[in-house]
């Protein structure tokens, strides 16, 4: 009886949530921080968190990393919102058909596309190398900036754009003053879920560039697996995770700071 209560309690089905939270969330998150801040012998220490910045390695990689993000983002951007927008004034989309046809490459293993690139470019008897690993990271990540662009999109009231257009305003002014301000945390979804993840990646740069190109990711990948560097790999990991956090936070202020300016909220 007691047991049927418990399960009867819809609280208490967050256990096992809470559960798995601590057991591959915060528990790996506290492993990190211990490893970072401890050298071989086991003593407390901040060289591992001042080696990044001052080995030009792992600090070079980091800013190439950063760049190689930079131009996936934008080039995801540049095809992902028009796509989007079609999707989302599409007839074909409301039976979920286009949809479909976008998430389709998400359900495939990342490994197997990244294969599938390579295979296309020995087919094409292209070089591998780095323009094959930015259109292999825009082909991955293509999709995570199409769909929460297109939800927001969707979610978009659309008398606001006739009051818009009722009130003379030209396409280029409806897209600028009301489609695009309303966007913008469907375009910044998709920035946080094409940029952070490009940067520490590791296994599409070394498949597609022959391990050539290495990311920040094969940095933290090579440190980690070696034992008497893994201190150091959970330190830049640790970098790595704060970069995400402070990215995530500013670009959430940012996005109620344009809802705010334009008087949308």
């Amino acid at each position: 009886m007691n047991i049927q209560k418990f399960i009867a309690k819809r609280s208490n089905w967050t256990i096992l949530y809470a559960l798995f939270l601590a057991f591959f969330v915060v528990l790996p998150l506290i492993l990190i921080g211990i490893y970072a801040f401890r050298n071989t012998e086991g003593s407390f220490t901040l060289q591992n968190i001042t080696k990044f910045f001052t080995q030009s390695e792992a600090l070079n990689t980091f800013v190439y990393s950063v760049g190689i993000a930079l131009i996936t983002t934008v080039i995801c951007i540049l095809l992902g919102y028009p796509a989007a927008y079609i999707l989302s004034n599409s007839e074909l989309t409301k039976g979920g058909t286009l949809i479909l046809l976008f998430i389709l490459p998400m359900w495939i293993n990342v490994l197997m596309r990244s294969l599938a690139t390579v295979a296309l470019f020995d087919f094409l008897h292209l070089k591998l190398g780095e323009g094959a690993l930015i259109f292999g990271l825009c082909y991955d990540f293509l999709p995570f900036m199409i769909y929460p662009i297109y939800n927001t999109i969707r979610k978009i009231d659309k008398s606001y754009i006739e009051a818009a257009q009722d009130l003379g305003a030209t396409n280029m002014q409806v897209f600028t003053k009301v489609l695009w301000p309303l966007s913008v945390p469907g375009i910044i979804s998709g920035i946080m879920m094409v940029f952070l993840p490009t940067i520490s990646t590791f296994a599409i740069s070394e498949i597609l560039t022959l391990n050539n190109k290495r990311l920040f990711g094969s940095i933290i990948q090579d440190n980690i697996m070696m034992s008497d560097t893994m201190n150091y790999g959970a330190a830049l990991s640790l970098i790595m995770l704060a970069i995400i956090a402070i990215t995530s936070f500013a670009t959430g202020n940012q996005d109620d700071g344009e809802l705010n300016q334009g008087g949308l909220i």
